[in-house]
């Protein structure tokens, strides 16, 4: 997967990422912190990858995305756990 920073500052970071999918589950966790102000996605054009747009307020933006990707890896390894032991 690539990822791009396309702008980075304190409150507002935008990246770039070639999956909607994986923008969309940033998104919604995104949300989940306090700090947000906005969490969005967007393509300029189909064929384009989608820009992952975080605004936060009393915490960095960058230190927002970090938390949302450790809690869907949390959720991610839970879920698999869970995964194996139903198919047993």
């Amino acid at each position: 997967m690539k990822v791009k920073v396309v702008e980075n500052k304190t409150n507002e970071l935008k990246v770039e990422l070639d999956d909607s999918t994986i923008c969309e589950a940033l998104r919604k966790e995104l949300w989940e912190d306090k700090a947000l102000v906005q969490a969005s996605y967007s393509r300029k054009h189909p064929i384009e990858n989608p820009i992952l747009l975080i605004q936060t307020e009393g915490k960095s933006a960058k230190k927002a995305l970090q938390d949302a990707v450790a809690r869907l890896e949390k959720k991610n390894d839970e879920f698999a756990k869970a995964l194996k032991a139903a198919v047993k």
